[in-house]
């Protein structure tokens, strides 16, 4: 039969499990943040770099060249970057997943084991 004491510990298990998937979502959307501050970062000084070259131009052909890379160049950093975020998102989403998943199982195995003792006890 199931018991209070059971359920307790269950319980007391299922928040351990809680707070450990907490802290990792904490720390995982801690580097997120950290990732997208330095890419800002290194957006903004990578756009001043190209203004102050785009000022010392003296052709307009140079400065569409110009212009041109630095397109293609922050498109592709911009892919990247997105692509590095949704790999750190994936990641986090599993990771915090994981402790939950071993409690939700055992918290599962444990009722589907009692409910089959209640019902051979019925029968």
């Amino acid at each position: 039969m199931f018991k209070i004491e059971d359920s307790s510990k269950l319980g007391k298990e299922a928040v351990d499990s809680m707070m450990v998937s907490y802290t990792t979502a904490a720390k995982g959307l801690q580097a997120i943040a950290t990732e997208t501050a330095d890419y800002g970062k290194k957006s903004v000084e990578a756009s001043v770099a190209h203004f102050e070259q785009l000022a010392a131009t003296k052709s307009i052909e140079t400065a569409f060249q110009l212009q041109a890379s630095f397109v293609k160049t922050v498109f592709e950093g911009y892919v990247a970057e997105m692509t590095k975020l949704g790999q750190m998102y994936a990641s986090l989403a599993k990771d915090a997943y994981k402790p939950v998943e071993a409690s939700v199982q055992k918290t599962t195995a444990t009722v589907k084991a009692n409910v089959e003792k209640v019902s051979a006890a019925a029968a």
